[in-house]
């Protein structure tokens, strides 16, 4: 008997705002809620923006502000903040000749090692020398525009390193601190009864980047350096390492002394994470996991590569797709007429744990992971090309999927979040994967979203999107709809799928389970099964039974009235994140250590140590 890893917290935040309480969730869907619901989420986002502040960051919003926190949020066209595309700075090689040479003065530390040949110098004051050559090789100060001019941005206004100490930090570890502080405080119940209750070897992180941090903090930085004339900090290689979102939770959000691991799997990456995860519950390795990715690409380099692979979408080829002027808002086109990707930042988490351990705790139930699975593509003619081990993971969640709630609720009450990177590639060779599958299994009609469309890309922590969405369309009963595109383009196969183009309601009741599909570069392929909330209480019900669930309720009220405490405050811009840099150091010298047991000072109670042979039938 495994256990069911259950979805107890969620949170992030990304170009819709913040994840937990499905609050971005609501901003993709936000011509479909009602009027209360509609000013809640606008009013949230207001705060997060800092439009508004204090006891006036609720209510209402005039037309003016609606529309600016409307424009404010998801993808549109690149913001100045990170850089200004039109004329974005790089350093233009030159070399400089004359017959009669060129004569200049210049700061004698200055000087190139070894000196040019036919450098000639003359000693001046105050530490300067007068230079004469011929030749002259230069790095001229140059700008040039960078084709590419949508990105999903977090909301206009929200920084990360404006709410904690965030000094030297990396923008992605920035998001990580923020989303990972996010899903803790929305769970409602105090970490430390957490450890008490679960035993500190028994919690597990799994986080990562797909690309390592990339701004001047982290390895962009680093690699910059020398061509710049700068000096390498002390902190940027270290800080660009591609564990550091687990690195930093584990250290300074929840002091965690048990498992940890980064998995990276390109745009699959957050599907890795969460694999690690649900296996450990599922066989009784951890009893609560914390998963999350983290992405912040938006930085010139990593446009400059997708750019020059023809993989984003750039102005002139949106500018021959709109034919005439350029709607920003509607460059991620998945399954329609389309020309590339759209870049997105972000950071999503969920916290897992066993069944048991949730009912004990009065956990909010969000839902269950059932599995999730990984194929690679085999051989390839193009490493970013994408092959058949998506086939796989699709089949194989579909067909569990199918063993756990039935035949009927997997034809009539699934669907999908697809990968929808907006390439017309991927258009073609994704939409082949589920038409196929869905008319094997039965499926007439399966719902199919990509919230791709308003997020953009977001690497590492795409598929968390993805998962927050699921989560969303559970509760709500609304599928975002693809409303970047007018049509489904005609090369893509349909027969037994139904594309979301509008926000479409539909009864949550009647949903048992979401896919969540990711292909990445290199042939990383991942599917993740998610059960709905009221499904996951049945199966509860049946394995723990009616008086267990009846416990778990009363002791629900209370975490559910904290996890709302944060949320209210959070809507006022009070996002109240976690950071205890050098605080609860563990004492090295006072650890009690036996052949049986480690006792940490700060930790609950003693880590046992295995002591049975797991090999005992071949020894």
């Amino acid at each position: 008997m495994q256990r069911l890893p259950v979805i107890t917290a969620f949170g992030g935040f990304n170009p819709a705002g913040r994840s937990s309480f499905h609050r971005g969730y609501r901003r993709l869907v936000v011509d479909k809620l009602s009027v209360a619901n509609r000013v809640d989420t606008l009013s949230d986002l207001a705060a997060l923006m800092g439009l508004r502040t204090g006891r006036a960051a609720t209510g209402p919003l005039d037309p003016l502000l609606e529309q600016q926190v409307l424009a404010g949020t998801l993808v549109r066209e690149l913001e100045p903040r990170f850089y200004d595309y039109r004329k974005c700075h790089f350093f233009q090689p030159a070399e400089l000749n004359s017959i009669e040479g060129f004569s200049f003065e210049m700061a004698t530390r200055q000087l190139p090692v070894p000196l040019p040949e036919d450098w000639q110098l003359k000693p001046l004051e105050n530490g300067r020398v007068q230079v004469h050559c011929r030749n002259l090789s230069a790095m001229l100060d140059s700008h040039r525009t960078i084709p590419v001019a949508a990105a999903g941005q977090l909301p206009t206004g929200y920084e990360p390193a404006l709410h904690y100490n965030s000094r030297f930090h990396p923008r992605g570890l920035q998001l990580s601190i923020l989303g990972a502080s996010d899903a803790l405080r929305s769970l409602g119940i105090d970490w430390d009864l957490v450890v008490e209750k679960a035993g500190a070897a028994n919690i597990a992180v799994y986080a990562s980047s797909a690309m390592s941090q990339l701004d001047a903090y982290g390895n962009g930085g680093l690699l910059q350096s020398r061509l710049r004339g700068n000096r390498v900090s002390s902190k940027q290689l270290a800080l660009g390492l591609t564990s550091m979102p687990a690195d930093f939770v584990n250290a300074y959000v929840l002091g965690n002394v048990g498992t940890t691991g980064a998995m990276a799997g390109a745009c699959a990456t957050y599907l890795y994470n969460l694999r690690a995860a649900v296996e450990d519950i599922r066989n009784g390795r951890a009893r609560v996991a914390v998963v999350g990715a983290a992405e912040a690409p938006l930085v010139p380099e990593v446009v400059d590569g997708y750019a020059a692979m023809g993989a984003l979408a750039t102005i002139n080829d949106l500018h021959r797709l709109f034919a005439g002027e350029v709607d920003y808002r509607r460059a991620s086109r998945p399954f329609g007429d389309n020309c590339g990707f759209t870049l997105g930042e972000g950071t999503q988490w969920a916290i897992l744990m066993d069944d048991a351990l949730a009912l004990e705790l009065g956990a909010p139930l969000h839902g269950a992971v059932a599995n999730v699975f990984v194929n690679a593509d085999g051989p390839k003619k193009s490493i970013s090309a994408p092959g058949p081990g998506n086939y796989l993971t699709v089949a194989r969640a579909m067909a569990e999927a199918q063993a756990i709630v039935g035949e009927q609720s997997l034809r009539r009450g699934s669907f999908v979040l697809a990968h929808g990177s907006s390439t017309p590639q991927n258009r073609v060779t994704e939409s082949a994967i589920f038409d196929r599958l869905a008319g094997t299994f039965g499926i007439d009609s399966w719902p199919i979203c990509a919230v791709k469309a308003h997020l953009g890309h977001t690497v590492a922590a795409a598929s968390g999107d993805q998962l927050a969405t699921s989560l969303g369309i559970f509760t709500h009963g609304i599928f975002p709809g693809i409303t970047t595109v007018d049509q489904i383009a005609t090369d893509v196969h349909q027969k037994h799928l139904n594309f979301m183009l509008q926000h479409t309601e539909c009864d949550p009741d009647s949903l048992d389970v979401a896919f969540l599909n990711s292909k990445g570069f290199g042939g990383n392929n991942a599917t993740a099964s998610v059960l709905s909330p009221p499904l996951v209480e049945k199966m509860l019900n049946k394995r723990h039974g009616s008086q267990a669930l009846a416990n778990y309720y009363r002791r629900n009220e209370m975490v559910a009235e904290q996890a709302a405490a944060y949320d209210a405050g959070a809507s006022r811009g009070n996002l109240n994140p976690i950071y205890r840099f050098g605080e609860g150091l563990i004492d090295e010298e006072a650890i009690q250590i036996n052949s049986t047991q480690i006792d940490m000072p700060g930790v609950a109670a003693p880590i046992d140590l295995p002591v049975l042979n797991p090999f005992v039938d071949m020894v």
